[in-house]
């Protein structure tokens, strides 16, 4: 018989599951939890704010694929975890949110008047998959399985566990209960789709005209970029991606059509007779999967894949559902295309869209022609797209700024674009570049933000020097909040309200006072030597652009954003 502390429990949990890293702030009542972390063989990335250590949290579990877990103190840290754990769920990233609560004897139910007392479950059910209270030490190891179980299921994201101070400091015997072996081990065979569907879908698309593949965000996490993309090649078929799903087809790939070329969607993938959605809902970015840049429904077949049943057929009727991982019904569905067709040559009609295409490339290169008078947003994205590897890790961050890079700065490997497609958060740059480095410090890692954005989470350059985690940051500064300036400006407002900041900031004399590498670029031409300093100093750097304000008002994906998000009816 051998005493253990919840907190111990907690720990040997945890190492069952494979973790080595967690995020978070930890209050007092984690306390038997910090006395054998070491002992256990983890490491604990202490943020300056837990919204930020959830995004930290976020970007580890999409760069490596599996959840990363996330921890807040009682009361107003788990609450401020709160805005994390939103864009974890908007995103559908797997978080292991936990956090302290107060003593049992007072909140099951709640006593009233109890300090830093709030009502956590009630807080956290609506924005995870999945909540509850640990009442007793001994179901610590049933409600971690649990946990990873609601995590990692059909659809991935955070859930969340309240864990009593007194369970976390009360003792048990350890040998009474069994600490089983990661869930994750045991889930055995992806699912790989029903058979006769397959092979339905194989004689659709090798009998398809004109076919065209889109792949949602389960690619990147069913890790099937590589049947994806070699589906697509043997059909000879336009591929496209949701915003989230970015780098699954290489952006300079012949065949690929990126999400604000529209032109080019409409023709390619909305004339196609045959599409092949992977991994996605087909929600409002991508149109509902509606006209113009699909086809109608009647007209256009479109087999839907998707290892959430609820997903298929969600925002459009379907010709056919299967319900699967990516990564498996992909493989069994490239081996029965294979088998019914050779490889396949383009259609007549392919070079039309090439056309297309390059007619929204010639309107990207013009809109950098424009004499402002100031340093242009689109040739600063432009450069730091070109000094870095095709790998490295590119994190996006802000408004106006996040569609500058949209344009200009394509993504080239899978999982190398972090970015909070379907939430929107601003603030999540930092904190996800840091996150990111930490999931792969052999990979350079890269941030480009907006001066509003940035000033949500910039105290994290400190927690990014102390961990010695050499990112570099650049702050496209405007003065202002400029996709606000955007849509007033737009909606024709006689004047631009409280849209400006202070226009005498120095992010990079901040990011020197928290230790880290600082420099101001006022010049096109000082940016990328100011780069190769970065890159080479060892430490987080951080590199100012004033770039000019007028230039960043009209990103050109800021009409198609409009069009898609503000239209009048759906």
């Amino acid at each position: 018989m051998a005493d253990m502390t919840g907190g111990e429990l907690l720990l040997k949990c945890l190492q069952q599951e494979g973790v080595t890293v967690l995020f978070g702030i930890l209050d007092g009542s984690f306390n038997p939890f910090l006395a054998r972390l070491e002992d256990y063989g983890m490491r604990f990335v202490n943020a300056r704010h837990e919204a930020a250590a959830a995004h930290m949290a976020e970007a580890w579990a999409r760069i490596r694929g599996e959840p990363a877990v996330v921890i807040g103190g009682i009361g107003p840290g788990a609450a401020n975890m709160v805005s994390g754990v939103v864009t974890a769920f908007a995103e559908g990233s797997p978080l292991i949110v936990l956090s302290g609560q107060r003593r049992r004897s007072i909140i099951y139910p709640d006593r009233g008047g109890s300090f830093q007392n709030v009502d956590l479950l009630g807080l956290y059910r609506p924005v995870t998959r999945w909540c509850a209270g640990v009442r007793e030490w001994r179901r610590l190891p049933e409600l971690i399985r649990r946990a990873y179980r609601e995590a990692t299921g059909s659809r991935p994201g955070p859930v969340y566990l309240e864990i009593p101070e007194d369970v976390m400091r009360g003792t048990g015997d350890s040998d009474s209960v069994d600490v089983w072996p990661a869930y994750r081990g045991q889930t055995g065979r992806p699912r790989a789709g029903d058979p006769e569907a397959i092979r339905e879908a194989a004689g659709l698309l090798a009998a398809a005209e004109r076919p065209a593949l889109h792949a949602g965000t389960g690619v990147s996490w069913a890790c099937a970029w590589t049947e994806f993309l070699a589906l697509g090649d043997h059909l000879s078929a336009a591929m496209t991606t949701s915003l989230g799903a970015r780098g699954v087809v290489p952006e300079d790939h012949p065949r690929y059509f990126h999400p604000l070329d529209r032109n080019a969607l409409a023709a390619a993938r909305g004339e196609a007779d045959v599409v092949l959605v992977v991994g996605g809902r087909m929600g409002e970015l991508d149109g509902w999967g509606r006209p113009p840049t699909w086809g109608a429904p009647g007209k256009q077949k479109v087999i839907q894949v998707d290892v959430d049943p609820t997903s298929i057929g969600l925002h459009r009727p379907v010709d056919l559902g299967i319900v699967g991982d990516a990564r498996a019904v992909l493989a069994a569905l490239l081996a029965e295309v294979e088998e019914r067709t050779a490889p396949r040559p383009e259609h007549a009609g392919f070079e039309s869209y090439r056309t297309l295409s390059r007619e929204w490339q010639q309107e990207l290169e013009m809109t950098l022609q424009a004499e402002l008078g100031g340093l242009h947003p689109g040739r600063m994205v432009q450069i730091v797209r070109e000094f870095f590897p095709r790998d490295a890790i590119s994190v996006m961050d802000g408004g106006n700024t996040s569609l500058w890079t949209a344009s200009y700065h394509p993504i080239l490997a899978p999982r190398s674009y972090l970015y909070t497609a379907k939430f929107g958060h601003l603030g999540t740059g930092l904190p996800y570049a840091i996150g990111a480095k930490l999931a792969a410090p052999e990979r350079p890692v890269c941030l480009i933000s907006g001066d509003g954005a940035m000033g949500f989470n910039l105290q994290e350059l400190e927690t990014a020097r102390r961990y010695d985690l050499p990112i570099t940051v650049v702050v496209s500064c405007d003065r202002g909040w400029g996709m606000e300036r955007s849509s007033q400006m737009f909606a024709g407002l006689p004047g631009l309200v409280e849209c400006d900041l202070y226009a005498g900031v120095r992010y990079d004399h901040v990011a020197e006072a928290m230790g880290c590498h600082g420099e101001l670029v006022e010049d096109l031409d000082q940016l990328r030597p100011a780069l190769e300093r970065a890159a080479g100093c060892g430490k987080p750097a951080l590199i100012q652009v004033m770039v000019e304000p007028m230039a960043n008002l009209a990103p050109p994906g800021i009409l198609v954003f409009g069009s898609l998000v503000y239209r009048a009816q759906d």
